[in-house]
């Protein structure tokens, strides 16, 4: 122990030789007596005033309250969001159905009220059948996916292997909802197009059969994702299970740290918000096959609900930890999650408009990226070969189960449109809903016709860009009927060649500020800029 003081002295004067220049010359400089203790007591005494960067600590506060406030607000937009999911999503089990019996019932009974009428069908009846068709058709061709084989497959390949594929499914099903949607529209507007030939209707053939061999390939994908997760919820160790949830966390690390707007931040949020919903569709699909192995013993259940919840936890946790950190380093506000709760809330009062362009399940589809038919297909798959129906009292059930679906969907529109409406009238968006936007007609340019109708009545232009009406305009004897349509059908519709016609035929644009309205974003307009 001597010999231990004895070389800290040593060190310590060593120390001391070293530092006390450098003290000095300090010392020297600040014009002050040179002394060991003054510096020492200089150090244990010395303050700062934090009053006199009063601005920086203000805003570090504020980022810290922000932080705070983001796991309630993003939750808000993610309770919103898996509603409107859930909303389209029963739409094709519910609604869907009816509408194409509707259809086919004006189809059969049509030469009955005679042949005035040139459509067989109008474009939304088209539509629903062609969505009906697809649909039996690729739950048909789904029974000759054999699911226990698929099961045992993945089953006896390594945890590693089964990684790497999870993360190749999911990047495959965002490409997969990327150009789905695309095949869909394609086949809709080709099949209720004006055509002036019939030999055009050939056309329909193979967009039709490209719609069918994409819904069936997505829902073999979704499958196998839903395969994978029941492998790793079945596994002794829960090791795969651990190294599916840690992927989550990867998220953080490819996001966080990149440059975000709020029209990106605002398609990252809205791919959050498919993504929550697809995994409790996947979780429902796992609890049933689970169930029907252990003959629908309910004891089963509680031995899968802790799993459940820790990947719901897991999930939830990922999402809340990465916006935080996104709007802290972005310098983001809270508020903006209203603003994107709003956009969506647009989307679903202007689709209940009367002279809406497009039905709100496709344009759910195209804001969020979630495309109902294949998830719908593979669950219809997976129930009806879970559950068997035998007898009269079965199908009583089914069809009272069925009555129950319905009343779940009704119920859940009206509260949806109720909080859309609240939404919107708190955003102040109401000039945006029902300012009436001319439509070019057929012959006639729309920048000439956009003049046109600015000389009949006053439009001034705020300080936002926006074009609000002040009088009505005049109608003339002579002068064709117009249609008066909302700017949401406009820009959820409008080819993107027609769009930049109008924004260079029309004055009142040329004030619009460089970044686009949220209103204007959805998953597949900026293909760029996408965030998944």
């Amino acid at each position: 122990n001597a010999w231990l003081v004895l070389v800290d002295l040593l060190l310590l004067q060593l120390l001391l030789y070293e530092v006390m220049p450098e003290v000095s010359s300090a010392y020297v400089f600040l014009n002050i007596d040179l002394s060991l203790l003054r510096f020492i007591s200089a150090e244990l005494t010395r303050g700062y005033f934090l009053e006199h960067n009063e601005a920086k600590y203000t805003e570090r506060r504020e980022r810290v309250y922000t932080c705070m406030r983001i796991p309630k607000e993003l939750e808000k937009l993610m309770f919103f969001g898996i509603f409107l999911c859930l909303d389209a999503f029963l739409y094709v089990f519910t609604l869907l159905p009816l509408r194409v019996f509707l259809a086919m019932f004006r189809f059969i009974t049509l030469p009955c009220y005679g042949l005035s009428d040139r459509r067989l069908l109008q474009p939304a009846q088209v539509c629903d059948v062609l969505k009906g068709v697809i649909l039996v058709i690729c739950y048909f061709m789904m029974h000759y996916v054999d699911y226990s084989m698929m099961y045992h497959l993945i089953r006896g390949q390594s945890v590693i292997k089964l990684y790497i594929i999870y993360n190749m499914l999911e990047v495959a099903d965002r490409l997969f909802s990327s150009f789905g949607q695309d095949i869909l529209d394609a086949l809709y507007w080709t099949a209720t197009e004006p055509k002036e030939r019939k030999r055009a209707h050939i056309g329909v053939i193979p967009h039709f059969f490209m719609a069918v061999l994409y819904v069936f390939l997505h829902a073999i994908l979704i499958m196998v994702q839903a395969t994978t997760l029941n492998v790793a919820f079945n596994s002794h160790n829960k090791s795969l299970l651990t190294i599916m949830m840690s992927n989550n966390f990867v998220e953080i690390k490819g996001s966080v740290f990149k440059k975000f707007e709020k029209n990106n931040l605002f398609q990252m949020s809205n791919s959050d918000i498919k993504e929550r919903f697809t995994n409790y569709v996947l979780l429902l699909i796992v609890c049933l096959r689970n169930m029907e192995q252990f003959s629908w013993n309910p004891d089963h259940l509680w031995v899968l609900f802790p799993d459940v919840c820790m990947v719901v936890a897991s999930e939830i946790a990922v999402d809340i930890v990465k916006h935080a950190f996104i709007t802290k380093f972005n310098d983001i506000t809270a508020d903006v999650y209203s603003e994107y709760r709003a956009s969506l809330a647009f989307d679903l009062v202007s689709s209940r408009q009367k002279n809406a362009y497009t039905d709100y399940s496709d344009s759910v589809s195209r804001r969020m990226g979630f495309i109902p038919l294949p998830l719908a297909v593979l669950l219809i798959r997976v129930v009806t070969s879970s559950i068997k129906v035998q007898g009269v009292l079965a199908y009583v059930c089914v069809v009272l189960f069925y009555c129950g679906l319905i009343s779940l969907k009704v119920l859940n529109s009206i509260v949806l449109l109720g909080k859309s409406c609240q939404y919107v009238k708190e955003a102040k968006m109401e000039e945006k809903l029902f300012n009436p936007v001319l439509t070019a007609t057929p012959g006639k340019p729309a920048g000439k016709q956009q003049s046109t109708f600015k000389s009949t009545q006053g439009i001034s232009t705020g300080e936002n860009g926006s074009t609000s009406v002040t009088s009505q305009p005049v109608q003339q004897e002579n002068s064709p009927s117009l249609l008066v349509t909302s700017n949401s059908d406009q820009f959820l519709t409008t080819p993107d060649g027609e769009e930049k016609d109008i924004s260079q035929d029309s004055s009142e644009l040329k004030h619009r500020s460089a970044k686009k309205d949220l209103l204007e974003i959805d998953r597949f307009t900026i293909c760029g800029n996408r965030i998944d």
